[in-house]
This record gives C-alpha cells, structure tokens and sequence, in this order.
C-alpha cells in the first residue's frame, strides 16, 4: 500500500533517507515528537511528517530551543491576565505552543479529512486519578482547534476519561502507557465511546485516536530493576522490552479490529522505529532521532510482522516479573495501572516538567532581585 506526498506542505526536492520513504511508500506515519517550529517544519517538508505531540517535557525543551519566539509573548500573557497563577500562565503558553503547531499542520488535516495532521497537547499529569478533570480539560483543548489531538494518560481514572473523551467527539491520544493490558484497556475504552457516539448518530469517520506505547520507556525501567536487583541477562536484550509488547499489542488490534492506532514513542534505539515500519501505526520520533535514522543505512522494509526471537522473551519473562506483566495480556489489571513501576516514573517526570515550566514563568513573572543584582 502506498501514500501520497502532500502537495500543499511539501518540496518533493527536499525529500531524502528512509523515513521519508517510510512516510511515502507504506502506511506507517511519521510524527514530528515535538511542537518546536523549526523541527516540525522541517520534519513536514522534509521527511513527510503527518502529526506531532507533546508533553511538560517536550514544551520546556521547545521554549529553551526557540526561546526567542516567546521572549516578548510571555511578558504579554502576565500583563493580559493580572489575576492569573503562574501555573495558569504556563497553561497558557502550553495551549498556544500547541496551537501554533497546529496551524503548520492544518493543511494535511483538511486533505485527510481529520484522520491526519493533528498535534497532541497532554492533559495536566497532577490530575491522573481525577476522571472528571481530565474530561474537563480534554474539552477545552479540543476547542483550540480544529486539529487538536487530546492526551490522556492510562490510569485507573484515565480510562473512564478515554471512554468520555471519546463519546464527545474527542481524538484521543492514551498516553503513559507501557504494556500490553494498558493497551488493550484503551481499545476497549476507545469502542465503547466510538460505539456510543454511532448509537447516536454521530459521525465518527473524522476522528483518529492513537494509542501509545513507551517502548523506551519500559526499556528504561527494566534496567533500573536490572541494577537493584542484581540481574544479569544479555543488555542486547533490554533493546526489545518495548518492541515485543507493541508487536503483541499490534496483532491483538488487528485481530480484534480496534480502531485506535498504536503508536511508538520513546526512543532510545532505532529498533523503536524501524521494527514497526509496514505497521498501520505511528511512529513519533525525536528530531535528534530523526536525523540518526535518515543519515543511516538501515534498509526501510516492512519489519512489524518479524517476531520477537522466542529466545529474548522467555529470557526476559524468566528473569523479569515486570515484563511478564507489561507482555501478558492479563499481567496487569486496571487498579494496578497507577502503581506499575515504569508508570509511576512517568507520571512524576511529567508533573516535574510541568513544574519546570511554571517556574520558568514565575522568572519572568517575580524576577529574582537577587540574580539582577549580582
């Protein structure tokens, strides 16, 4: 199966390396991990990005890379708004950050009639046991525009939340997320409020809701268990934690017919991208990780249907009890979602890089006598 380029975003001139050819020539999409200008510019024109995402971290990376877009607008933010926090000001400039995004990737969106071109804005991570706000916040960024695509992390209370988001017309984007019950948690969740708006009569062809996977992520965290609990196994090994549990959730989709993409997201080897192309799946990549995998020799070819060596997993599931949960089916229920290891570190990253963020604001907000002083 094969794709077209995009006409009204792109210099077919400028198109060059295997993510490009991945871009054009199957159906796995490219997305620009990041909401930086520059980065998601070239990443459209360059290399055929359809999408973009993300997170606390990702927004404070962007403001200290393009600082100099924001210098004069975040000064002006305060002044508009004489009563606001300055964690409402951080709110703010998240959402607008994300809007200027959106507005470069518009035009994909309006040629794949909402099933491409959206960016991802991540609900606020303090509220991950909060149903209600979550919603709440996922239907305002919905209304910034018309392209927005909503992040929701898959907690106990964030799976009612997909469910809701979902039924109100909301492309949902389940996010911290490492296994293969979380994954199949929001399949579910997503059909239940596809399903509810069709009952309905209400259109769900436009939407496009993803499903990621942070195989790095769960990489990451078996090698932490790995050093505190004294495990010796091949490191080669730790590399493909994550691709065998998207691999196992990518036959589930398919088997089941889930209508939510899965999607690759923290990447820590070019196994986390290059194993999935051919997949109907999402692939959100990094820009330094961009230019690694373009300026490689890695051979584009469809690798989602090559299993995982028997021999990896069932070293892997005999010597960690937590890949075993995140690659079994039923290895982890609903309530255990919140207090699973690699969830837990997440979660507090991404309230630390929100946090970040609200003290970047409080800088320029209250600055520091001392400082100017020196």
């Amino acid at each position: 199966m094969t794709k077209r380029a995009s006409a009204e975003t792109a210099n077919p001139q400028a198109f060059t390396g295997p993510l490009h050819e991945m871009a054009m020539t199957t159906v796995t999409d490219l997305w620009n991990d990041s909401c930086s200008i520059q980065e998601l510019t070239e990443a459209i024109n360059q290399r055929g990005a359809v999408g973009a995402t993300t997170n606390p971290v990702i927004v404070v990376y962007v403001l200290n890379k393009e600082m100099h877009l924001w210098k004069d607008r975040i000064p002006e933010m305060i002044e508009e708004n004489p009563t606001a926090s300055e964690d409402d000001i951080a709110w703010q400039l998240n959402e607008e950050m994300a809007v200027k995004g959106a507005e470069l990737l518009k035009p994909i969106f309006d040629r794949e009639k909402g099933k491409k071109g959206r960016i991802s804005i991540q609900t606020g991570a303090k509220s991950y046991r909060n149903t209600e706000l979550i919603v709440k916040q996922a239907k305002k960024f919905h209304g910034l525009a018309p392209n927005m695509q909503v992040k929701i992390p898959v907690t106990k209370a964030g799976i009612p939340a997909i469910e809701e988001a979902t039924y109100q017309g909301i492309s949902v984007n389940a996010t911290v997320c490492f296994s293969v019950p979380q994954a199949i948690a929001v399949g579910k969740a997503v059909e239940r409020g596809l399903k509810r708006r069709e009952a309905e009569g209400k259109d769900t062809a436009t939407m496009s809701p993803v499903t990621t996977l942070m195989c790095g992520r769960l990489d990451d965290w078996l090698r932490i268990v790995a050093d505190n609990e004294h495990i010796i196994t091949d490191p080669g090994y730790l590399n493909w934690a994550g691709v065998a549990v998207l691999k196992k959730a990518y036959r589930i989709y398919q088997e089941r017919g889930y209508r939510a993409r899965l999607l690759s997201a923290a990447y820590r080897c070019h196994m986390h991208w290059s194993e999935f192309i051919g997949g109907d799946v999402v692939v959100t990549i990094p820009y330094k990780w961009q230019l690694r995998f373009n300026n490689s020799d890695i051979a584009c070819v469809p690798r989602i249907d090559n299993p995982v060596a028997p021999k990896i997993i069932d070293e892997l599931s005999a010597k960690f009890e937590d890949f075993r949960r995140a690659y079994d089916e039923k290895g982890l229920t609903v309530n255990e979602f919140d207090t699973f290891g690699p969830q837990v570190r997440t979660l507090r990253q991404f309230i630390g890089g929100f946090d970040t963020l609200a003290s970047i604001v409080r800088d320029i907000m209250i600055p520091d006598p001392d400082i100017k002083g020196r």
